[in-house]
């Protein structure tokens, strides 16, 4: 069984099947919710991809609970009975991924990383706004604060890694004066 085939084809249907609806942002929302719910929870994504424990019905309060109060779309209440149906539980996790990988492709979502030494609202907001400007993507940032990096930036996107940090520059002047002493020895 080709897992990322399987998950791909029916991230695929339920996208098409919200765009038809026009419902794609509030499914986007619960599926990244449901997301993090297995994610976070170890216990519950043990449940959900095992068949023996609970009864559908059982998983599928499960899932609705995990969505904090908020009513499930319809949309994704048919399709998470349709893979209950086609007994593809096991999958569900890797399907919801895949949905939101394509939901970002689609809508020109690129997803960062932005590592700072103190909070920068205003740096993430004018990387954002630079990103837009030049490639016309919205950025999502995941921020992270390391007082290790002393000062400066670290700025990950798309596989490319903009690292101006104090940390860094202050390794590649030490690699550079071991370099030369290396040669006066």
């Amino acid at each position: 069984m080709n897992t990322g085939m399987i998950s791909s084809r029916y991230a695929t249907a339920l996208l098409k099947y919200v765009v038809e609806t026009g419902n794609e942002e509030k499914v986007y929302r619960q599926v990244l919710a449901l997301n993090a719910s297995l994610k976070a929870l170890p216990q519950l994504r043990s449940l959900i991809d095992n068949p023996m424990t609970v009864t559908d019905g059982q998983k599928f309060s499960l899932l609705v609970s995990a969505l904090d109060g908020e009513e499930m779309a319809d949309e994704l209440q048919r399709f998470i009975r349709l893979v209950m149906k086609k007994r593809r539980m096991k999958l569900l996790r890797f399907m919801l991924l895949s949905f939101v990988s394509q939901y970002r492709e689609t809508h020109n979502i690129k997803e960062s990383r932005l590592i700072t030494a103190t909070p920068a609202p205003d740096l993430e907001t004018r990387i954002s706004e630079i990103v837009k400007e030049r490639k016309g993507d919205s950025v999502l940032f995941e921020h992270r604060i390391d007082p290790g990096i002393i000062g400066g930036f670290i700025f990950e996107i798309d596989g490319l890694r903009l690292d101006a940090s104090t940390a860094s520059q202050l390794q590649s002047v030490r690699r550079q004066f071991i370099e030369k002493n290396r040669r006066i020895v």
